[in-house]
């Protein structure tokens, strides 16, 4: 066991390795998005429409982030973009946490998520230069690793702080990304030297290297958001349900959301060592997305909080195989000089879901109830899952 470990840690560079740190400090403190609803609705005393519409705003604010984001990354380097990134969204957290007026938090919502998701096509970037193709994929999986790990150390911290005092979570977030940020600047400067390579590449570029001129990957787009949308209600919609119909406690809610991450944490690396290569990863692509809809079911006939794990454990499996290998796919359809294209429009496929998720979710569940939105969501499971099956063939 220890030596399966040892070969599916092993290989990586340093870079890959420093940017894990960074995304695990980062993460340790992502859980304020995980208790946003909670905090609107029961702290602020907002409706849960008004509640959905500042995660509107939040989904704007990241396609806008993402897209700037990775233009910046083609023409700048992705030093810069992650420094600014992580350093001006640690402030946006601290702003947000001094306010309680309705359209002011709609507006730092939006700057919040400009400025915090510009930092994805950005490190995807980053990865795609300090791997190989051999060890791109297991690169990915190891930021998820310090991810998950920080998101299954945030929630259940987040819990345990907003049973006194909900602001709190803000303040965790602003300063662990104010911390990200720094280590950033001090461990890898050295790659400013990027944008000067990349302004000289970018003018060589022909247009039919567009990625909107990729129908493949414009249609593994579309899939990849309806799946998006489907994760996304887990953690969005999902502590709304695990409070309201459930009647779970914040820290009983944090320990759901935080097992996601704990199991990635100790699984994601050894599978994907295990079965890299072995499989298509569109195949895999589509087995993951399938395991979503049994989380559905679940919710759809009991509030028992064992079987609510049981669920989260589906949940994880499908975040396991899926996620990892879509980060692969749009990777290997990109060339060096429009990295940041592929990677931007792979990050906003996830914005469109911030922004579609909690609208879909928030006004279905206040005209239709909770067990609509399962059959909703669970129906976009099943069709994402046969997409990527019948796009593998195209």
């Amino acid at each position: 066991m220890l030596s399966l470990y040892r070969n599916a840690f092993g290989g990586l560079s340093r870079q890959v390795w420093l940017l894990a740190l960074v995304m695990l400090i980062n993460r340790c403190g992502g859980m304020v998005i995980a208790f946003l609803t909670l905090y609107l609705t029961q702290k602020l005393g907002f409706s849960i429409t008004e509640a959905g519409f500042v995660m509107v705003f939040f989904g704007i604010g990241s396609i806008c982030g993402t897209f700037i984001g990775g233009k910046l990354t083609d023409l700048i380097g992705y030093f810069p973009v992650q420094l600014w990134s992580l350093f001006l969204g640690g402030i946006m957290f601290l702003l947000i946490s001094q306010t309680e007026n309705y359209y002011v938090i709609c507006t730092l919502a939006f700057l919040l998520s400009a400025f915090g998701e510009a930092y994805r096509p950005a490190n995807t970037a980053s990865i795609a230069d300090f791997s190989t193709p051999e060890t791109f994929t297991r690169s990915v999986s190891l930021i998820r690793l310090a991810i998950n790990i920080g998101w299954s150390i945030g929630p259940a911290i987040g819990g345990f702080l907003a049973t006194r005092d909900y602001k709190l979570l803000f303040w965790a977030d602003g300063l662990t990304n104010i911390g990200a940020a720094v280590l950033v600047f001090s461990f890898l400067r050295g790659t400013r030297r990027q944008k000067f390579d990349n302004k000289v590449v970018i003018s060589k570029i022909n247009p039919k290297d567009s990625a909107y001129r990729d129908q493949k990957y414009l249609i593994f787009l579309l899939l990849t958001t309806l799946y998006a949308i489907a994760f996304f209600q887990l953690f969005t919609i999902g502590p709304l349900f695990y409070k309201q119909a459930c009647n779970l406690s914040e820290i009983q809610i944090g320990y759901i959301l935080g097992l996601n991450g704990l199991l990635v944490a100790f699984i994601e690396m050894v599978l994907i060592y295990k079965i890299e290569g072995k499989f298509q990863k569109l195949s895999l692509i589509s087995f993951g997305v399938s395991l979503v809809v049994v989380n559905y079911v679940i919710f759809l006939f009991t509030h028992n909080y064992v079987w609510l794990i049981v669920g989260v454990i589906f949940a994880t499996f499908s975040d396991i195989f899926a996620m990892p290998f879509m980060n692969a796919f749009s990777i290997e359809r990109s060339k060096s000089h429009n990295r940041g294209q592929y990677s931007a429009l792979h990050s906003m496929t996830w914005s469109v879901a911030q922004i579609s998720a909690p609208l879909i979710g928030t006004q279905t569940i206040a005209h239709l109830g909770f067990d609509a939105l399962w059959y909703i969501l669970g129906s976009f499971g099943i069709i994402s899952a046969v997409g990527f099956r019948v796009l593998r063939g195209i």
